[in-house]
């Protein structure tokens, strides 16, 4: 395939599952309005008051970018399972296995649809935390950066969980027993340095910990996690899910079986 044909092929992947985003919005967008707007009236506001500050920042402020961040990576993952796992189900997928398109660009496709997805949830999340706090961004690219590509890398789970996926049950398990729990202890309501030695140093097997300090870094130069470490670890997680992602797609794991 030409380049052109190439990007073709993972617009028209895109755009399809995009436009279903937006026209199934009360299912796809609203629920994670709604949860984050109760997040931040009991989290922030009534019990926020009584906590007072953590890491020399007010309740409220600090917990933002990780409910913002928590609320994208969810709508990335489901986003990709999603796409993948319906196109599965109905069959469709078979359309583009048998098409020019090589493995990079269905990847990638499926990648974007998710991305798409979590940074749209996150402008809308952003935009109802402005109502109970004012945001501070030091650091507005870094946090775009961060942003794509964490979304990257929970589309990329999201993919790779729809293709070993026998059924509906399968693709809500990852989330519920795995997302959700290290999504709660990842440093969204706490500072690591409120924790024992012992725990900050388990704490540090989280993956969702450095997605979530280095996203707060972006808002207000704090971070729990070296910056550097953060970074490194999040680039090779990606690197790893994609090249995962991209063999199964290859070896048409749970599509062709």
């Amino acid at each position: 395939m030409t380049f052109t044909e190439k990007t073709t092929a993972f617009n028209t992947i895109v755009l399809r599952e995009v436009r279903r985003t937006f026209r199934l919005w009360v299912q796809t967008l609203l629920p994670a309005a709604m949860t984050t707007t109760l997040y931040f009236l009991i989290f922030g506001h009534l019990i926020g008051r009584r906590i007072g500050t953590m890491a020399n920042l007010p309740y409220i402020d600090f917990i933002v970018p990780g409910l913002i961040m928590m609320t994208m990576l969810t709508a990335s993952f489901n986003a990709s399972v999603s796409a993948v796992f319906s196109a599965k189900f109905q069959r469709s997928i078979e359309e583009i296995l048998i098409s020019p398109m090589n493995s990079t660009t269905i990847l990638a496709s499926f990648m974007c649809v998710g991305i798409v997805r979590g940074v749209g949830v996150g402008i809308i999340v952003g935009i109802i935390a402005l109502f109970f706090t004012h945001l501070t961004v030091h650091h507005p690219l870094f946090i775009i950066f961060i942003a794509l590509l964490s979304c990257g890398i929970f589309s990329l789970m999201g993919v790779i969980n729809a293709l070993y996926a026998r059924n509906f049950d399968h693709i809500s398990i990852f989330p519920t027993f795995i997302i959700t729990p290290l999504s709660y202890l990842g440093g969204i309501f706490y500072s690591l340095s409120i924790l024992p030695p012992l725990w900050q140093k388990v704490a540090l097997f989280n993956p969702i910990i450095y997605i979530i300090s280095s996203f707060r870094y972006g808002f207000y130069s704090h971070a729990d996690i070296n910056l550097s470490l953060s970074l490194l670890f999040m680039l090779f997680l990606f690197l790893i899910l994609f090249m995962l992602g991209h063999r199964l797609i290859r070896r048409r794991k749970g599509i062709a079986e």
